[in-house]
């Protein structure tokens, strides 16, 4: 039997930054599948370059990025100042959208003003979709804000909590909403964002090149945890640990790990990405696109071309769907053209590749149940020395940049000890 100190479940961006950073080399990095990297993966076919989905990388600590960045090529990585659009009625408006309403046609700017000023606050909303009522009034909400995100997490937003989305909610008050009327700001947490050449997969290698030979276990998946005995069963053995460090959705971990649990408690969404490469250039000066009515099949587009100005259209397309919903890429892939020349994105363009993947999980509904769920199993788990970190781990809504920081501060409470 194998015995190591860290197990180290997964590695995405949580597991690779943990090894990166933990002052040992008495570690198992176990990852199912055949590469590294989760959902941080990139494609390169037929001379495009993709990632899993849109992972456009938004550091708040310089630290950080340049401990990455000073493991990749030199002038690999590009900053970029975002530029997003949304989609409404046949027209590009600023995003994010309730600071933008003067770009609406006279009467809907009208109507969302006024429900603005008239909404009905209040102080502790119990769900999502109050809190955006309560916010912002029912003309910004039911425009923008509910259908956008209802295609998004593919839910009605009563389901959600009111803080689902943490500080990435663009929030605004009616003087930040007048007041860019005349002098624009429309900053959020992505303003800037980076993005590498060779896709977001070298971020992972940059985390990778750190790793002991000999520690990354490839297809190796956790099948189950004896937490009496500290003994992990894998489909290729059987792991003596001392601690296990887990980016594994958090689910799948308490399920490994026998502890009792609803699995209605935890909710998901799944997201169908598609990168779609075509002759020649679209649009430009755009990154991406936000899509809130229903009449589009995907709530997001992107536009890798107009990253590193490349003269052929390279696309990606984000399609949220429950979590039980077939998947049926055939017939999605016709609707998202055919959704594409409605938009006028595609027009006499000829696609000349594509990829397809889904997500599952995407997007977790959290809740106030799930919320305090998730910290009650997580004490319990503490207490046998598994420890769940990450967007998945967390059963939470964070950045790339996030996972890295909690991962290298786990890290750094295992270093302090004697």
């Amino acid at each position: 039997m194998r015995e190591t100190k860290y197990l180290v479940i997964g590695a995405g961006v949580s597991g690779l930054a943990f090894a990166n950073f933990v002052d040992s080399d008495d570690y198992l990095i176990l990852e199912r599948d055949s590469e590294v990297g989760g959902y941080c993966k990139t494609v390169k076919q037929d001379g495009f370059v993709w990632d899993y989905s849109g992972h456009f990388f938004h550091f708040r600590h310089k630290e950080i990025e340049d401990y990455l960045v000073s493991k990749m090529p030199q002038d690999e990585v590009k900053t970029i100042a975002k530029s997003s659009k949304i989609f409404y009625k046949g027209e590009l408006i600023e995003f994010p959208f309730q600071k933008n309403i003067h770009q609406l046609p006279k009467e809907e700017f009208i109507e969302c003003l006024y429900d603005l000023y008239f909404k009905e606050e209040v102080d502790n909303p119990e769900s999502f979709q109050e809190m955006v009522y309560s916010r912002f009034g029912s003309g910004i909400a039911e425009k923008f804000l509910v259908p956008y995100n209802e295609k998004l997490y593919a839910c009605g937003l009563d389901a959600l909590d009111a803080n689902a989305m943490g500080r990435f909610f663009p929030y605004a008050d009616l003087d930040g909403i007048i007041r860019n009327f005349r002098n624009p700001d429309n900053a959020s947490y992505n303003a800037t964002f980076t993005y590498p050449r060779g896709g977001a997969i070298q971020y992972i290698k940059a985390l990778e090149s750190e790793v002991k030979e000999g520690n990354l276990c490839l297809n190796e998946g956790l099948l189950e945890i004896d937490l009496k005995n500290k003994i992990a069963t894998t489909n290729k053995g059987q792991i003596k640990f001392e601690y296990i460090i887990s980016s594994a959705p958090f689910n799948k971990l308490i399920e490994m790990a026998n502890l009792p649990h609803e699995p209605l408690d935890f909710h998901s969404n799944k997201v169908m990405i598609f990168n779609l490469g075509f002759d020649k250039k679209g649009w430009e000066n755009i990154h991406w696109v936000y899509f809130p009515q229903k009449e589009y099949c995907f709530y997001r587009c992107g536009f890798y071309d107009n990253i590193f100005d490349t003269d052929r259209m390279s696309l990606y397309i984000e399609i949220g769907y429950s979590s039980e919903a077939p998947e049926n890429f055939d017939d999605m892939l016709k609707q998202t053209l055919e959704d594409l020349k409605k938009a006028g994105i595609v027009q006499d363009h000829q696609l000349v590749s594509y990829h397809q993947i889904v997500l599952d999980p995407a997007y977790v509904h959290i809740t106030q149940k799930s919320d305090k769920l998730v910290q009650d199993l997580k004490g319990v788990l503490s207490t046998r020395g598994i420890y769940s970190i990450g967007r998945y781990g967390g059963w939470t809504y964070c950045s790339i940049e996030d996972n890295i920081l909690e991962a290298k501060a786990l890290a750094d409470t295992f270093n302090a000890l004697p």
